[in-house]
């Protein structure tokens, strides 16, 4: 009972995390729109979430889960996380959101492929085909010819499947930082890495804005700290595979708050091309199940 207990935990916090996802989302589009790029969206949704993040940091392990044995490791994973949320962030200046949106859950295609290319996994024929068909997706979102409306920039594709590339790599990196790090400060040095990047930045790119559009990206700040917060910490009830399908509500998220605040309609292309990327990347979740259970049953047991 106890374990269904904490596994209806995991996924409300799933649940409000993919909330808290679409609307840093939004809340960051409606700030480009009054001329942030990404580079200031970096550093005001760092500045304003280091401090959420600190209070839950302060709240659970206490500033001792700081510490780290890894620290050249932290660095790396911050580098190739700045650099896969400029990209993600650029991708959202260039694209509609729910576009964005769809095409950042290409990712477990890339983690699929990397877990290939650079741990060596075995890939199946099934696994494989899921590529296939979630690359399809995006070309189906791409709208090629302008068929069912106007075709996305091709750039703001290609940066937004830079982006999904490094997000896949931070997963990776994740797998192994994992066995020694706290997850508190896999969170923070991440977030403090992006608030120095940005402030570093902020002469380069950035400019004034006016109340209204700092306050966009305060609650952005926030709310991005809490997506962070309840996504970690619904890990820590339920397994990855039963979570991963919430996940996709994201889309839906953005679908209707990019509806409701900036009165963008997704094209037939678009809710095509988001099913069968959803479809590719939930068959990837439970096929990676079926080999975890399988790779379980098939460990030596003991002497």
């Amino acid at each position: 009972m106890l374990e269904q207990e904490n596994v209806a935990r995991g996924i409300g916090l799933r649940i409000a995390s993919a909330g808290f996802f679409s609307a840093t989302a939004a809340l960051l589009k409606l700030a480009s729109e009054q001329g942030v790029v990404a580079p200031e969206m970096m550093f005001y949704r760092a500045l304003f979430g280091l401090p959420v993040v600190l209070l839950w940091v302060f709240a659970t392990g206490g500033v001792g889960a700081l510490s780290t044995q890894r620290p050249l490791a932290h660095l790396g994973r911050t580098a190739l996380g700045i650099l896969s949320i400029l990209c993600s962030l650029q991708a959202l200046v260039m694209l509609p959101l729910a576009e964005a949106a769809t095409i950042s859950f290409t990712m477990p295609i890339f983690a699929t492929l990397l877990s290939w290319l650079l741990l060596r996994e075995h890939v199946g024929w099934r696994r494989g085909l899921a590529l296939v068909c979630g690359l399809l997706g995006v070309v189906v979102i791409m709208r090629p010819g302008g068929a069912g409306g106007s075709a996305l920039p091709i750039a703001g594709v290609v940066v937004g499947l830079f982006a999904a590339l490094g997000t896949a790599g931070v997963t990776i990196a994740l797998r192994q930082m994992r066995e020694t790090e706290h997850v508190a400060a896999i969170v923070f040095w991440f977030f403090a890495g992006s608030a120095i990047v940005g402030l570093v930045l902020l002469p380069l790119f950035g400019r004034v804005h006016d109340a209204e559009t700092i306050a966009l990206l305060a609650a952005a700040g926030v709310a991005g700290g809490l997506m962070q917060i309840t996504m970690t910490a619904s890990l820590q009830s339920a397994p990855v595979s039963v979570l991963a399908p919430f996940d996709y509500l994201q889309i839906v998220g953005a679908v209707v708050l990019g509806w409701a605040l900036l009165a963008t309609v997704p094209t037939v292309n678009t809710l095509a091309g988001a099913l069968i990327i959803s479809g590719s990347g939930l068959f990837t979740a439970w096929r990676e199940r079926v080999l975890h259970r399988e790779r379980i049953a098939a460990a030596p047991t003991g002497p």
